[in-house]
């Protein structure tokens, strides 16, 4: 306006705000002041992202999508279990201790035609985030509950995260095949979380299946459809490609990987994209099936690579029409949340800890997002009122040099989970004597931990 700024800042004093030449002023504030000068307020377009968050009506191609569905249950429910009979395939034999670790996502498709997506989430104890994400990016919740052991915390936490989520739920038992199980002893324990089976006059689908016998496996499929029906799931299958990141790892040849469920419009190859933190150009995409793929369409979840840092898990994801747009989100994005940012205080005061606890270091590397998400909740959990876990790193990748030299700075103890050295850390580890857990079971790798904190106890 070229004006003075201390006109300004006395034109805002008499109207009580008080603010300095560098303080941020809210548009309406900014709009009146201008105006009161006697100028014509112009408004930049530059903020347009702020819209695009608005904009939800659907155009171009509108068709109905495949439900995304979120299997959830306690740990050995036989979750992924059943999901291998629907799929034809064994990915639990794959895994480590027979538990899930990762979300996974896949397509199934029932007999007349229509797919449907499956969204595989861990049910260990330590993978509370996981979970919640797997709830928050869905259409339906298929519970899975064991005939022959019933209602369990993660059961329960899992009906929670539903209900906060506000997605319906399917109750599959599974494991109807056994001689010891009870399901009517279920469908009771069900009404005190309100969902009540069909055949107590309530409105909640229960299907008894097996993932072994494959028994009722076509009506769990037919019960999700029904389902899906109810709840008209729309998306535009042209314009520009939104979605959500499932998980994200870095691979030792393809460098940041996430894997991406596309919620709205047709994502293709080429696309410049804004996710998170971070930017790219999707130099390929792969299907869940291993396939390269040259476009996909809502409900589809794909790995993508082409980003130029790896991006956090459930972060959203946006295709802009050209890089200098992708670039330009980012600033915006970046000088936003810096502006945002407020420093938190220095958690000592003078009085409060007299006696200090002993801390342990601790270095975490995991192969992907969410197992390093997990393992850092679960460490710092871990309650000592003499030695406290102290997380100094974790990230995803291979464990490298800088690693190993940082937890020989710090006097930490070096954690690798579903992940291996490189060569140079490897020799500069036996160099430096530096020893370096490696664990593909969560579980263990939390144990150790607490045994390592219980090693730096003083002697009685």
């Amino acid at each position: 306006m070229a004006e003075k700024s201390s006109e300004i800042i006395k034109f805002l004093l008499n109207m009580k705000v008080i603010a300095t030449i560098n303080h941020n002023i809210d548009k309406d504030t900014a709009e009146y002041i201008v105006k009161e000068f006697g100028h014509k307020p112009v408004f930049d377009e530059q903020t347009s992202f702020e819209k695009i968050k608005v904009k939800e009506k659907l155009e171009g191609d509108v068709k109905t999508r495949p439900p995304v569905v979120t299997i959830m249950g306690h740990v050995d429910h036989g979750k992924t279990s059943l999901l291998d009979s629907l799929r034809d395939t064994n990915v639990v034999s794959g895994e480590h201790g027979g538990i899930t670790q990762h979300i996974g996502a896949y397509q199934v498709a029932t007999e007349n035609k229509r797919t449907i997506t499956f969204i595989d989430t861990p049910g260990h104890a330590a993978f509370t985030e996981m979970r919640a994400r797997g709830s928050k990016i869905t259409d339906i919740v298929v519970l899975v509950v064991a005939a022959d052991d019933g209602i369990k915390p993660q059961t329960v936490e899992a009906i929670k995260h539903a209900k906060a989520a506000k997605v319906p739920i399917i109750v599959a038992i599974n494991k109807c095949d056994l001689p010891e199980k009870n399901i009517s002893k279920i469908k009771n324990e069900m009404m005190q979380y309100e969902l009540i089976a069909e055949d107590l006059s309530g409105d909640t689908l229960f299907v008894e299946v097996s993932a072994l016998k494959k028994i009722n496996l076509d009506k769990l499929k037919e019960s999700i459809l029904l389902q899906s029906e109810i709840l008209d799931l729309k998306s535009s299958f042209t314009g520009q490609a939104r979605g959500v990141v499932i998980e994200s790892k870095i691979d030792k040849g393809k460098g940041p990987v996430s894997t991406i469920l596309i919620t709205n419009g047709k994502l293709k190859k080429g696309d410049f994209f804004v996710c998170g933190d971070t930017w790219g150009k999707i130099r390929a995409m792969i299907s869940y099936e291993g396939k390269n793929i040259e476009e996909a369409l809502p409900s589809t979840p794909v790995e993508i690579l082409g980003m130029n840092s790896s991006a956090f898990a459930g972060a959203e994801f946006m295709v802009t029409k050209s890089e200098d747009e992708a670039k330009e989100m980012m600033k915006y994005k970046k000088d936003n949340s810096d502006k945002n940012k407020i420093l938190a205080k220095d958690k000592t005061t003078l009085f409060d800890n007299v006696k200090e606890k002993d801390e342990l270091n601790i270095i975490i590397k995991s192969d992907v997002q969410g197992s390093s998400e997990a393992l850092k909740m679960s460490i710092n959990k871990i309650e000592h009122n003499e030695v406290e876990a102290k997380i100094i790193l974790s990230d995803i990748g291979m464990i490298n040099e800088t690693d190993v030299t940082l937890a020989k700075a710090s006097n930490a103890i070096l954690i690798g989970f579903n992940v291996k050295p490189n060569r140079e850390a490897k020799r500069l580890a036996e160099e430096q004597k530096i020893e370096i857990k490696y664990f593909n079971i969560i579980y263990e790798a939390i144990e150790y931990v607490e045994k390592s904190l219980s090693g730096l106890l003083e002697p009685d």
